[in-house]
């Protein structure tokens, strides 16, 4: 049984964002972490890992430096990860973005039992089209926004978070899933882990690694052959300092109905 994880290195939003005068993001001279959803959905492929003796494989597509956030998901407990990166994969949206990881996991080896995880969205993006655009292309059934998984021989059995409440699926194997956060809580990297993750096997699929697949297509994978394209993108606007009223008196309430009085919110 294989668990396969993709993750994506995204910016870190709470710190400093840069926007280049085109309007893109000048992703070189901004901090990066692991897009937090993906995280958990690695803790749960570990999870099922430690009752199950899976393997699980951790994919990621991305520049060169994306090595190092797999090897520090090696740490935390996964047997190999792989990096698709090449220069024919830069711009792609989330459509040729989907095809390329689809690929990849093609390439991999997808077979019954298998289990595909993705987070729910990506911090930079927030479009959650990712997961469910690699399970159609894998023709594969997919579930979406998992807060619970439990396993059976051959099936598993999701919690789904909708707004109101929640939806109990059945969904056979190989299937893809997409996590929320309420789903678990991510665990650290251990030392043992640190020492080891680099004895671990890390593969690099390039375009000529995945070309021969039917999604590789040069029109349909890329910048060119993504049929959305970000019109722009800004820095928000700082917010401006709060105010804290202490007490719970009548004084208190008058003070700020005062306030938002004068501030024309009421």
């Amino acid at each position: 049984m294989k668990i396969i994880v993709c993750v994506k290195q995204v910016p870190d939003t709470s710190g400093k964002v840069a926007v280049n005068p085109d309007g893109t993001l000048n992703r070189a001279s901004m901090a990066v972490i692991i897009n937090p959803d993906d995280m958990n959905a690695v803790e749960e492929a570990l999870r099922l890992k430690e009752k199950t003796g899976a393997e699980v494989i951790i994919v990621t597509m991305g520049p060169p430096p994306a090595e190092g956030m797999l090897r520090e998901i090696i740490a935390m407990g996964a047997d190999r990860g792989v990096l698709v990166t090449a220069r024919e994969f830069g711009g792609s949206d989330t459509y040729a973005t989907s095809q390329i990881l689809a690929a990849a996991i093609n390439k991999i080896g997808l077979k019954k039992g298998d289990i595909v995880f993705c987070g729910r969205q990506a911090i930079d993006g927030d479009t959650a089209q990712v997961g469910p655009q690699i399970a159609e292309k894998l023709n594969i059934p997919q579930v979406s926004y998992v807060a619970e998984v439990k396993k059976s021989r051959g099936t598993l059995t999701c919690k789904r978070m909708l707004e109101d409440g929640y939806m109990t699926i059945k969904v056979k194997t190989p299937c893809l899933l997409t996590c929320v956060k309420e789903l678990n809580q991510p665990r650290y990297m251990n030392v043992a882990g640190i020492v080891d993750c680099y004895s671990k096997p890390l593969d690099i699929y390039t375009y000529e690694t995945l070309k021969d697949d039917p999604l590789i297509d040069k029109s349909t994978i890329g910048l060119a052959g993504s049929p959305t394209n970000i019109l722009t993108s800004f820095t928000p606007p700082q917010k401006g300092a709060g105010m804290m009223m202490e007490g719970a008196d009548k004084d208190t309430c008058e003070t700020l109905a005062g306030i938002l009085a004068k501030k024309h919110i009421i």
